[in-house]
Protein backbone atom coordinates (compact mmCIF):
# COMPACT_ATOMS: atom_id res chain seq x y z
CA UNK A 1 0.00 0.00 0.00
CA UNK A 2 1.19 3.46 -1.05
CA UNK A 3 2.15 5.61 1.64
CA UNK A 4 -0.30 8.48 1.09
CA UNK A 5 -2.75 5.40 1.06
CA UNK A 6 -2.47 4.78 3.62
CA UNK A 7 -2.39 8.69 5.36
CA UNK A 8 -5.48 8.58 3.76
CA UNK A 9 -6.89 5.52 5.36
CA UNK A 10 -5.40 6.68 8.98
CA UNK A 11 -7.17 10.43 8.26
CA UNK A 12 -10.09 8.63 7.70
CA UNK A 13 -10.79 6.05 10.27
CA UNK A 14 -9.93 9.30 12.89
CA UNK A 15 -12.54 11.30 11.10
CA UNK A 16 -15.11 8.24 11.19
CA UNK A 17 -14.44 8.10 15.26
CA UNK A 18 -14.68 11.77 15.74
CA UNK A 19 -18.02 11.87 13.88
CA UNK A 20 -19.39 9.29 16.20
CA UNK A 21 -17.51 11.23 19.09
CA UNK A 22 -19.29 14.90 18.44
CA UNK A 23 -22.65 13.75 17.49
CA UNK A 24 -22.80 11.84 20.52
CA UNK A 25 -21.33 13.95 22.75
CA UNK A 26 -21.32 17.45 21.08
CA UNK A 27 -18.48 19.34 20.92
CA UNK A 28 -18.26 20.63 25.07
CA UNK A 29 -18.02 17.11 26.24
CA UNK A 30 -15.88 15.17 23.61
CA UNK A 31 -12.72 14.78 23.87
CA UNK A 32 -9.55 13.51 21.85
CA UNK A 33 -8.88 11.22 24.26
CA UNK A 34 -12.24 9.25 23.62
CA UNK A 35 -11.23 9.48 19.98
CA UNK A 36 -8.09 7.83 20.82
CA UNK A 37 -9.41 5.26 23.19
CA UNK A 38 -12.06 3.69 21.08
CA UNK A 39 -10.29 3.54 17.76
CA UNK A 40 -6.56 2.48 19.20
CA UNK A 41 -5.09 5.50 17.60
CA UNK A 42 -2.78 7.49 19.42
CA UNK A 43 -2.86 10.72 20.33
CA UNK A 44 0.31 11.64 18.47
CA UNK A 45 -1.03 10.44 15.29
CA UNK A 46 -4.41 12.24 16.21
CA UNK A 47 -2.67 15.36 16.44
CA UNK A 48 -0.39 14.61 13.29
CA UNK A 49 -3.45 15.24 10.82
CA UNK A 50 -5.09 17.50 13.46
CA UNK A 51 -3.50 20.07 15.76
CA UNK A 52 -6.34 20.37 18.04
CA UNK A 53 -9.35 19.62 19.00
CA UNK A 54 -10.94 22.65 17.52
CA UNK A 55 -9.27 21.76 14.04
CA UNK A 56 -10.83 18.22 14.45
CA UNK A 57 -14.13 19.52 14.96
CA UNK A 58 -14.40 21.85 12.24
CA UNK A 59 -13.15 19.27 9.83
CA UNK A 60 -16.33 17.38 10.80
CA UNK A 61 -18.34 20.54 10.41
CA UNK A 62 -17.08 20.75 7.28
CA UNK A 63 -17.78 17.51 5.95
CA UNK A 64 -21.25 17.97 7.36
CA UNK A 65 -22.67 20.79 5.28
CA UNK A 66 -20.33 19.49 2.44
CA UNK A 67 -22.20 16.28 2.18
CA UNK A 68 -25.48 17.33 3.04
CA UNK A 69 -25.35 20.04 0.03
CA UNK A 70 -23.95 17.93 -2.07
CA UNK A 71 -27.29 15.35 -1.16
CA UNK A 72 -29.34 18.23 -2.07
CA UNK A 73 -28.16 19.40 -5.08
CA UNK A 74 -28.14 15.90 -6.79
CA UNK A 75 -31.86 15.15 -4.71
CA UNK A 76 -33.36 18.37 -5.74
CA UNK A 77 -35.43 18.31 -8.99
CA UNK A 78 -38.63 20.95 -8.67
CA UNK A 79 -39.09 21.94 -11.83
CA UNK A 80 -42.77 22.51 -12.33
CA UNK A 81 -43.59 21.60 -9.26
CA UNK A 82 -45.84 24.54 -6.90
CA UNK A 83 -44.19 26.79 -4.65
CA UNK A 84 -45.50 24.58 -1.84
CA UNK A 85 -44.52 21.62 -3.33
CA UNK A 86 -40.90 23.12 -3.83
CA UNK A 87 -40.95 23.58 -0.15
CA UNK A 88 -42.03 20.61 0.72
CA UNK A 89 -39.51 18.87 -1.75
CA UNK A 90 -36.11 20.51 -0.21
CA UNK A 91 -37.28 20.28 3.71
CA UNK A 92 -38.17 16.28 2.91
CA UNK A 93 -34.67 16.05 0.64
CA UNK A 94 -33.02 18.12 4.40
CA UNK A 95 -35.05 15.10 6.35
CA UNK A 96 -34.03 12.05 4.50
CA UNK A 97 -30.44 13.04 4.29
CA UNK A 98 -30.76 12.94 8.30
CA UNK A 99 -32.42 9.79 8.34
CA UNK A 100 -29.37 8.19 6.00
CA UNK A 101 -26.82 9.94 7.76
CA UNK A 102 -27.76 10.44 11.66
CA UNK A 103 -24.07 10.50 12.53
CA UNK A 104 -24.21 14.42 11.03
CA UNK A 105 -27.73 15.35 13.03
CA UNK A 106 -26.43 16.89 15.46
CA UNK A 107 -23.59 18.33 14.23
CA UNK A 108 -25.38 19.89 11.82
CA UNK A 109 -27.50 21.29 15.03
CA UNK A 110 -25.06 22.81 17.06
CA UNK A 111 -23.32 24.35 13.80
CA UNK A 112 -26.42 25.88 13.05
CA UNK A 113 -28.05 26.74 16.61
CA UNK A 114 -25.08 26.79 19.29
CA UNK A 115 -21.79 26.55 18.03
CA UNK A 116 -18.95 27.07 20.33
CA UNK A 117 -18.81 30.77 20.94
CA UNK A 118 -14.78 31.08 19.83
CA UNK A 119 -15.22 28.84 16.94
CA UNK A 120 -18.71 30.73 15.30
CA UNK A 121 -16.66 32.75 12.51
CA UNK A 122 -15.24 29.41 11.15
CA UNK A 123 -18.29 27.66 11.81
CA UNK A 124 -19.71 29.95 9.40
CA UNK A 125 -16.99 29.71 6.80
CA UNK A 126 -17.46 26.21 6.62
CA UNK A 127 -21.13 26.19 6.34
CA UNK A 128 -21.16 29.22 3.87
CA UNK A 129 -21.76 26.68 0.76
CA UNK A 130 -24.76 25.20 2.09
CA UNK A 131 -26.06 28.70 2.87
CA UNK A 132 -25.50 30.14 -0.08
CA UNK A 133 -27.31 26.92 -1.45
CA UNK A 134 -29.93 27.95 0.43
CA UNK A 135 -30.08 31.11 -1.12
CA UNK A 136 -30.45 29.99 -4.56
CA UNK A 137 -32.73 27.61 -3.86
CA UNK A 138 -34.78 30.40 -2.04
CA UNK A 139 -34.07 32.81 -5.33
CA UNK A 140 -35.23 29.98 -7.27
CA UNK A 141 -38.61 29.66 -5.99
CA UNK A 142 -39.77 33.50 -5.83
CA UNK A 143 -38.55 33.45 -9.75
CA UNK A 144 -41.56 32.88 -10.69
CA UNK A 145 -43.45 34.62 -8.30
CA UNK A 146 -44.86 38.62 -8.60
CA UNK A 147 -43.78 39.80 -5.56
CA UNK A 148 -45.89 43.16 -3.85
CA UNK A 149 -44.51 46.18 -4.74
CA UNK A 150 -41.36 47.60 -3.06
CA UNK A 151 -40.44 44.06 -1.90
CA UNK A 152 -37.50 42.08 -3.70
CA UNK A 153 -36.08 39.01 -3.64
CA UNK A 154 -33.41 40.63 -1.55
CA UNK A 155 -35.86 41.58 1.09
CA UNK A 156 -37.39 38.37 1.36
CA UNK A 157 -34.21 36.56 1.96
CA UNK A 158 -32.90 39.10 4.62
CA UNK A 159 -36.36 38.69 6.07
CA UNK A 160 -35.98 34.67 6.03
CA UNK A 161 -32.64 34.66 7.72
CA UNK A 162 -33.70 37.15 10.65
CA UNK A 163 -36.59 34.12 11.05
CA UNK A 164 -34.21 31.92 11.07
CA UNK A 165 -31.80 33.42 13.31
CA UNK A 166 -35.25 34.01 15.55
CA UNK A 167 -35.74 30.32 15.47
CA UNK A 168 -32.16 29.78 16.56
CA UNK A 169 -32.08 31.81 19.35
CA UNK A 170 -35.26 30.05 21.14
CA UNK A 171 -33.75 27.14 20.66
CA UNK A 172 -30.61 28.40 22.10
CA UNK A 173 -32.39 29.44 25.13
CA UNK A 174 -34.27 26.59 25.93
CA UNK A 175 -32.49 24.76 28.34
CA UNK A 176 -32.20 21.37 26.17
CA UNK A 177 -28.77 19.87 26.23
CA UNK A 178 -29.97 18.18 22.37
CA UNK A 179 -31.99 19.79 20.10
CA UNK A 180 -35.50 18.38 18.50
CA UNK A 181 -34.49 17.93 15.17
CA UNK A 182 -37.51 17.42 13.92
CA UNK A 183 -39.04 20.05 16.16
CA UNK A 184 -36.31 22.13 14.58
CA UNK A 185 -36.95 21.69 10.58
CA UNK A 186 -40.56 21.93 10.97
CA UNK A 187 -40.17 25.78 12.57
CA UNK A 188 -38.10 26.53 9.46
CA UNK A 189 -40.97 24.93 7.32
CA UNK A 190 -43.34 26.77 9.17
CA UNK A 191 -41.27 30.07 8.29
CA UNK A 192 -41.11 29.99 5.33
CA UNK A 193 -44.61 29.09 4.27
CA UNK A 194 -45.60 32.56 6.70
CA UNK A 195 -43.35 34.52 4.88
CA UNK A 196 -44.28 33.76 1.48
CA UNK A 197 -48.15 33.07 1.93
CA UNK A 198 -48.74 35.49 5.20
CA UNK A 199 -51.02 35.12 7.76
CA UNK A 200 -54.53 36.29 6.83
CA UNK A 201 -56.82 36.21 4.27
CA UNK A 202 -56.99 38.96 2.21
CA UNK A 203 -60.96 39.28 2.39
CA UNK A 204 -61.03 39.17 5.85
CA UNK A 205 -58.98 42.69 5.59
CA UNK A 206 -60.60 44.25 3.21
CA UNK A 207 -57.52 44.31 1.02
Amino acid sequence: MKREEKNQQTKRRIMERALKEFAEQGYGASSVNNICSSEGVSKGIIYHYFQTKDELYLACVEECFRTLTEYLEGKLIMDGETVHRQLQLYFDARFEFFQAFPMYRRIFCEAVIMPPVHLEPAVRLRRSGFDEFNISILNRILEPLKLRAGVSRETVVDVFMQFQDYINAKYQTSGEREIDFRTHEDDCRRALDVLLYGVVERKDVGI
